[in-house]
């Protein structure tokens, strides 16, 4: 599966954004996504990941409650809306697909067999 991020950009603290993840093939549903991100000089950190069917999502400590993981099988795509940004949340961010998703829902990089080639968040203060 090919993965194309988009929707980043540059916001004020407090401001909100959505990323899509548009996917190729017939196959979309029968991958678990996930969101990443990577700030200069750091290394790649989960930020959500959701189920097959959208029925099970997961989200890092510093995203749960400002992030929304969700997908449109249909329409092939993974979003992330991101409310109440903050400096802290600047990096590049990427989509993710696992194909093996007997183990649930993955937080660490290696869990994921396929990337996008990420979108920029910039949040200024």
């Amino acid at each position: 599966v090919q993965l194309q991020a988009s929707g980043g950009g540059l916001v004020q603290a407090g401001g909100s954004l959505r990323l899509s993840c548009a996917a190729s093939g017939r196959t979309f549903s029968s991958y678990a996504m996930g969101w990443f991100r990577q700030a200069p000089g750091k290394v790649r950190e989960f930020v959500a990941a959701i189920s097959r069917r959208g029925g099970s999502t997961s989200y890092a400590d510093s995203t749960k409650g400002r992030f929304t993981i969700s997908r449109d099988n249909a329409k092939i795509t993974v979003y992330l809306q991101m409310t109440s940004l903050k400096p802290e949340d600047t990096a590049v961010y990427y989509c993710a697909a696992d194909r093996d998703t007997g183990w649930g829902l993955k937080i660490r990089t290696d869990g994921y067999d396929y990337w996008g080639q990420g979108t920029q968040v910039t949040v200024s203060s």
